[in-house]
Parts: structure tokens; sequence; C-alpha cells
């Protein structure tokens, strides 16, 4: 039996981090103008999901706005992300107890923010070059509030073999870095 390619044993490797043995679900924040044929991609394969935007989008809009999915192990959707998001900015991951709509309400207040001279901007903080610089400059009101019903947070590191894991205790940000095989 010859050993797994590179690229699947890392895929392994990230599954068996995004789903240990404990009761939390998974789930992504996938960015649509990231992930290419994203909204297509749901539709296939239906994975439970939703838009992060609210209201009614018109289709440009939809194409590239952020979905909140919830991931099952070993189904072709999940493996489709692993395989070709991690390491290419597709999102974040998320392990909660809560369901996708309660999910879906909390991650919606963070889209728009108002920068120290007013002004109103889009929040990616779906983009894993963007959450893992956030997380930890954060204070400790400022976790409360985005961690919500949220336990850990996994994002890609800035190599595709590295990634971590954000927990949020209620006192201080834990962070863990891990390491993937290399892709070759």
């Amino acid at each position: 039996m010859n050993p797994p390619a590179p690229i699947e044993a890392a895929t392994t490797e990230l599954s068996k981090i995004l789903f240990p043995s404990d009761d939390s679900a998974i789930f992504a924040a996938l960015d649509g103008a990231s992930a290419p044929k994203l909204v297509q991609n749901l539709y296939q394969h239906r994975p439970e999901h939703c838009c992060l935007y609210p209201g009614q989008l018109n289709a440009d809009m939809a194409t590239v706005a952020p979905y909140l999915v919830r991931l099952e192990p070993g189904t072709e959707f999940t493996q489709l992300v692993l395989k070709e998001g991690w390491g290419a900015h597709w999102g974040i991951f998320l392990a909660s107890q809560s369901d996708l709509r309660t999910l879906r309400d909390h991650l919606r207040e963070f889209h728009k923010v108002e920068l120290p001279d007013q002004r109103t901007v889009i929040f990616r903080y779906y983009d894993p070059r963007v959450l893992r610089i956030f997380l930890p400059v954060c204070n400790q009101a400022e976790l409360t509030m985005f961690f919500g019903p949220i336990q850990t947070f996994i994002v890609e590191g800035e190599l595709p073999e590295s990634g971590s894991l954000f927990r949020f205790a209620g006192e201080a940000l834990k962070s863990e870095a891990f390491q993937l095989k290399k892709p070759q």
C-alpha cells in the first residue's frame, strides 16, 4: 500500500484537528470572493448553510458574499474546502455547540465597523489573514463579544502547512499553533 500523497495527508491531518471527538459542531465562514464557484458548490453539495449578509442579494453580490456552512466530516463538500481552500484564504473555521442560525445572527454583528475617524467599513473577519492578526490585539471585552457562542477559531497560517487554534476562556486568548505535512 502506497503512503498517501502529501496534499491528502495534510487534508487528513486537518480533518483530525477540525473534527476531534467532542460534541462541538464545526462551521466554516467562507468568502465567496476568495472561493471560486462557492455558491455553485453550495447548491451542488447542499451542506447546511446561509449567507452572512442579510436580505436579498443580487446575483453579483451573492457570488462574492460570505457564507456560514456547517461542515460534516468526510463529505465531498468538506473535503473540497479542506483540500482546495486551506492555504488559499477561502475562510475560517469555528467550533461551536450552537446551531447555524444562532451563529449567523452572532457573526452578522461584525460585518461593519466604525473606524476612529467615524468612517464605516466592511470588516472581513472571515479572511484568515485578517482574523489571525485581529484576535491577538483584542482586549478581554472585545474577545468576549467576538467569541460569543464560539469555543474555537481555526485559521490557516502564513504558510499552507501551518495554522492556529484560538480559544477564549473568559480571561485571556489562548493560541495554539499547529503544523501539517508540507504539500509538494
